[in-house]
């Protein structure tokens, strides 16, 4: 990896959702909200561990915080990892929270199609599709696909549950009780993440993954209302 690709690039470009105050509490809240979190980033590993080279290249849409980065860095000494993410001030966070790993880590300020073409010997997606809408989910995924090699393991994980009512309203309760949302603030909250996520069904969910191309696509993670899968390209 050259000197530039170890820079990270701050585009003039800002993603109003993750601002600079967001950014600062993300590590502790991220942690709080997930259950399980630190044995999501080990699976995460392991998976990509399965099928990809030594000196694997990693794709990681949403490296914003660095955490997922900084886990499948501590345990793998010979991966180098791109990190894309449409903030430059969570891009910022991820750089510190990387630390001594970063002349391995080039941080790219944007969306997935600012990403380099690659190849890439895997890719993975944590707690970002939440984010994306609906009509841009394909397309996102399409363009990790033919980022990867041929059988290259993608890890992606979010929020996913039942769409139909109540289940849909009983879930969105469940996610703000688990993550401790003061009472004062529930209601608020419950509202923000109906109206702001754009959360699919886990049947979509894996539907989605098939059309985009992903072969083998099976669920190995689910806590409360997160759910992962694994699948190849």
């Amino acid at each position: 990896m050259s000197e530039s690709d170890r820079r990270v690039r701050f585009p003039s470009f800002e993603c109003p959702a993750f601002t600079a105050a967001h950014a600062s509490s993300y590590v502790e809240g991220t942690s709080r909200k997930v259950p399980g979190l630190a044995a999501l980033h080990r699976m995460t590993s392991m998976l990509v561990a399965e099928r990809a080279p030594v000196q694997a290249r990693v794709l990681v849409l949403g490296a914003g915080g660095g955490m997922e980065l900084k886990a499948l860095a501590d345990e793998n000494s010979d991966w180098s990892f791109c990190g894309i993410d449409p903030s430059a001030d969570m891009l910022r966070v991820a750089e510190q929270t990387v630390g001594p790993h970063l002349p391995r880590v080039h941080l790219q300020q944007g969306y997935i199609g600012a990403a380099p073409e690659g190849p890439f010997d895997a890719a993975v997606c944590l707690l970002t599709l939440h984010f994306v809408g609906r009509a841009q989910r394909l397309d996102t995924l399409e363009q990790i696909r033919r980022r990867l090699v041929p059988g290259a393991p993608f890890v992606v994980a979010h929020i996913s549950f039942p769409q139909s009512e109540p289940e849909r309203s009983t879930w969105i309760a469940r996610h703000v009780a688990f993550g401790g949302t003061a009472s004062g603030e529930a209601e608020s909250a419950r509202q923000a993440i109906a109206t702001k996520l754009s959360v699919l069904s886990p049947e979509e969910d894996e539907a989605v993954l098939r059309k985009a191309g992903f072969s083998d696509v099976r669920l190995f993670y689910a806590a409360m209302t997160f759910r992962g899968w694994v699948g190849y390209a």
